[in-house]
């Protein structure tokens, strides 16, 4: 009976501590104000947001193949970077990464660009000096 009465007293003593922190505060009941326009009728239910997938980089259809324009311009204006890597020459001359890689080679053969560093990943070269 020791042991109840503890355990009733524990409970009662917990109770009257956290009791009123756990009860939520009563409604009230109150009537909304009366407005000057008319209550709609059926309210229908809102639209889901719709989440924005992030800004979408458009697709550039580049060339795999040298046209004459195209071929003329690497040659003129290549040779003139400061930096040339496939990615440039890709980007500016609208030409694929591998077309990119292949006229590298043949500014290279020609000796219009030199090398500056290579990696298997990445390869840069820059203008040929007269040094």
């Amino acid at each position: 009976m020791n042991k109840n009465k503890n355990k009733m007293e524990y409970i009662l003593v917990f109770l009257k501590l956290y009791g009123e922190v756990m009860m939520s505060a009563p409604k009230k009941d109150k009537a909304p104000p009366p407005s000057s326009k008319p209550a709609k009728s059926g309210g229908g239910k809102q639209k889901k947001k719709k989440w924005s997938k992030g800004k979408q980089k458009e697709k550039v259809n580049n060339m795999v193949l040298f046209d004459k324009a195209t071929y003329d311009k690497l040659l003129s204006e290549a040779p003139k970077y400061k930096l040339i890597t496939p990615s440039v020459l890709s980007d500016r001359l609208r030409i694929s990464g591998s077309l990119a890689r292949k006229a590298i080679r043949e500014l290279m053969a020609r000796g219009l660009i030199r090398m500056v560093s290579a990696h298997a990943s990445q390869q840069i070269y820059t203008r040929a000096t007269n040094t």
